[in-house]
């Protein structure tokens, strides 16, 4: 298995990667040393690097195609898989509440803390947008491994404030009390301009790694609260020449352009 580390050696270059290839492996990333546990990524872009972690690095790695099945391959987007199990609904809760799992949401709004909305815009009472509802975020952020998915990142995403809180951040998990501070980790935050993740003493929202092309004033200025900013911000890593044939093959299509067109 190739490490990251070898991505030097390979010598992919700029005219080989796109921005969204970029985007699929630092999903990928999340998944390292997860082992044995249910991958549930939401999302083109997510469900493409959850696969090439399958692939590449974690075999472990129990993966759906999307619906009620587990997958025993790891097929291309849209295409049919080697069904190996049947996962209905009543025993993806068991999942959920057994804790072993991570899964990859979307966030309509997500604050410092990683507070996520994805419920309404506005007052509750009365909102401006109605959006997709809780779903499963109150039980996916309290007992599974959680990360987020945003293709474009912007202040009115990255907002001080979310109005609904749909999963919970790392104050709200705080004031649950021990047991719920315990099971709860947003393990990152990959976004079109950078990675994120929590990693500060007050486990507020840090900006780990900017993707090429992308200055740390351009996230800072794209974001509506004050990031932890180390003095150092690395650029987030290029692809493998054979994690990007397996892209490639993963998404044979392209679309995962159509989610981050950047070059």
């Amino acid at each position: 298995m190739t490490s990251a580390a070898e991505s030097v050696s390979e010598r992919t270059t700029p005219a080989d990667v796109r921005r969204a290839d970029i985007c699929c492996v630092a999903i990928t990333d999340g998944f390292r040393d997860d082992g044995e546990i249910l991958a549930n990524p939401i999302g083109t872009i997510p469900t493409i690097g959850v696969r090439l972690a399958r692939r590449l690095y974690e075999p472990r790695l129990a993966i759906t195609d999307g619906e009620a099945m587990l997958l025993n391959d790891t097929p291309p987007i849209g295409q049919p898989g080697v069904v190996e199990g049947w996962n209905p609904f009543r025993r993806m809760f068991d999942v959920v509440w057994g804790g072993r799992r991570h899964v990859v949401m979307g966030a309509s709004q997500i604050d410092r803390y990683g507070n996520q909305n994805l419920a309404a815009i506005g007052d509750p009472a009365q909102p401006s947008v109605q959006l997709i509802g809780f779903r499963g975020a109150p039980g996916n952020t309290i007992n599974n491994t959680t990360s987020y998915w945003v293709p474009g990142h912007s202040k009115r995403v990255f907002v001080p404030r979310v109005d609904v809180v749909c999963g919970i951040g790392y104050d709200r998990a705080a004031e649950l009390g021990p047991e719920t501070a315990k099971s709860h980790e947003i393990r990152q935050v990959v976004t079109d301009l950078a990675v994120l993740d929590f990693a500060t003493d007050d486990r507020r929202m840090r900006l780990r790694s900017v993707h090429p092309g992308v200055s740390v004033a351009d996230v800072v200025s794209a974001t509506g609260f004050d990031l932890a900013v180390p003095d150092d911000v690395p650029t987030t890593r290029m692809p493998t020449a054979q994690e990007l044939a397996e892209l490639r093959r993963l998404d044979p299509d392209g679309l995962r352009y159509r989610e981050v067109s950047a070059a």
